[in-house]
C-alpha cells in the first residue's frame, strides 16, 4: 500500500503482540498471501519513501513469482526458513540471517512450515553500508560476510505460471507458459544477498555514557540530506556492557526518527515484558520513550561491573527520517494492537533530590 491518508494519524506509543501465522489445515496462505503492511510514508510514484510489512504464511508459493516494481525489499526472518528461488540463483535465509531482494528481481518462496517476519521496504535509494568514519576500515557489517547466490536454472514449461508484480503499491498478476527462473548465468554487481547477522562486530562505548543505537546500523538507504536516513536496519546483538556512572538500558527520549522495532528472538534488554517475539512496537517522531518500570528499576540499582547482555536475543530496529502512517489492517484489523502499552510507563515516580552529592 501507499495510501497513509486511509487512516488517522496516531503519535501514540504502539506495541503489537505477535502477527497470527494461519493455522495449517485451516488456510493455505503463502508468502503473497500473507503480506501485510503495517506503517509506511512517502509514495512509489514520485520514489520517495518507506513501508513496513510483515508477512505470516504457511506454504509455499507454486508455480508463482513476485517482483517489486517500488523498491526494495529487506527481509528478516523471524519464525521459519525461507528458502528463496530468484533469477540469480537460490537463497537459504534462516531467522537471525537477512536478505535483500531489490526492484526488479523476481523471486519465490519456499517454506517447510508456518512462518512469520518483517519487511523494510525503501523506494528512493538502495541499501548500502554505513559509513564508517572514525571507527576505520573495517567493523559493524564487514563486507566479505555478504552472500550472493551462485547461479542456477531451470528450464521448465508451465501451464500457467503467475508472476505477481508490486507496481505503485497496488498488486497485479499476469500469467506465462515457463518458469521465470531460466537465467543460465550472470554477472555484475546489482543481485540478491543475504547477510547473518551474527556476524556483526559490534562497537560500543567502553568508558560511560549509552552509545546512539546508530552505532549498531548494518544497512542504511541514504537521503539526499547529509547524515540523514530515509531508512536504517539497526539490531541489537549479544555483546558486553561495561559502560561506568551509566544508566546503562537505552535512556528514556524524544527524538526526530520514527522507530519501528521487532523481535527475532529472546527478551529485549529495555523491556521486561511484553514485547515479545514476532510482535513490533512503533514510536513516532517526538513521541516519548524508554525502558518499562522493571527495567528501570533493575538497572538504577545494579552493579556496574562488566556484563553480558542480549545473549540469546536479537532485536531490531527500522528507522526512518519520515514521519510514518499506520494502517488501519495494523491498527484494528490484525487485531494484535497491545492497548495497554502505555501501562508499562505508569510506576514511574520521580527520583529527583536535589540534595543528592555523588
Amino acid at each position: 500500500t501507499s495510501d497513509w491518508n486511509s487512516n488517522h494519524p496516531n503519535p501514540n506509543q504502539l506495541r503489537w503482540k505477535p502477527f497470527s501465522i494461519p493455522e495449517q489445515g485451516k488456510a493455505s496462505v503463502d508468502f503473497v498471501d500473507g503480506l501485510n503492511t503495517v506503517c509506511g510514508a512517502g509514495d512509489a510514484r514520485t520514489r520517495h519513501g518507506v513501508a513496513v510489512h510483515v508477512y505470516c504464511c504457511n506454504i509455499s508459493m507454486k508455480d508463482k513469482a513476485m517482483y517489486n516494481s517500488d523498491g526494495d525489499f529487506l527481509i528478516v526472518p523471524q519464525q521459519g526458513s525461507l528458502n528463496i528461488v530468484t533469477e540469480f540463483g537460490r537463497m537459504h535465509v534462516d531467522p537471525n540471517e537477512i536478505c535483500v531482494i531489490q526492484q526488479g528481481m523476481r523471486f519465490q518462496v519456499y517454506v517447510s512450515g508456518p512462518s512469520r517476519g518483517y519487511i523494510l521496504e525503501v523506494f528512493d535509494n538502495h541499501f548500502v553500508l554505513p559509513n564508517l568514519g572514525p571507527i576505520g576500515a573495517n567493523g559493524l557489517a564487514n563486507p566479505r560476510d555478504f552472500k550472493t547466490p551462485t547461479a542456477w536454472y531451470e528450464d521448465r514449461d508451465v501451464n500457467g505460471f503467475t508472476i505477481i508484480s508490486k507496481y505503485q503499491g497496488h498488486l497485479f498478476q499476469a500469467s506465462q507458459n515457463h518458469s521465470p527462473f531460466d537465467v543460465v548465468a550472470w554477472h555484475g554487481n546489482y543481485v540478491p544477498y543475504k547477510y547473518d547477522l551474527a556476524k556483526f562486530n559490534t562497537i560500543n562505548t567502553v568508558s560511560f555514557d549509552h552509545s546512539d543505537p546508530s552505532i549498531f546500523t548494518v544497512l542504511t538507504c541514504p537521503s539526499t540530506k547529509p547524515g540523514t536516513a530515509i531508512a536504517d536496519f539497526v539490531i541489537f546483538p549479544p555483546r558486553w556492557s561495561v559502560a561506568e556512572n551509566t544508566f546503562r538500558p537505552p535512556y528514556y527520549h524524544r527524538n526526530c526518527m520514527s522507530e519501528f522495532m521487532g523481535l527475532i528472538t529472546g527478551k529485549y534488554e529495555a523491556k521486561e515484558t511484553g514485547f515479545q517475539c514476532g510482535g513490533a512496537s512503533l514510536h513516532s517522531m517526538m513521541t516519548p520513550h524508554g525502558p518499562d518500570v522493571d527495567c528501570f528499576e533493575q538497572a538504577s540499582k545494579a552493579k556496574l561491573a562488566p556484563q553480558r547482555i542480549g545473549d540469546g536475543c536479537m532485536a531490531f530496529m527500522f528507522e526512518s527520517s519520515l514521519s510514518m502512517a499506520v494502517t488501519p489492517w495494523a491498527e484494528h484489523e490484525s487485531q494484535a494492537l497491545d492497548k495497554e502499552y502505555y501501562t508499562c510507563w505508569q510506576g514511574l515516580r520521580k527520583n529527583f533530590d536535589p540534595s543528592w552529592k555523588p
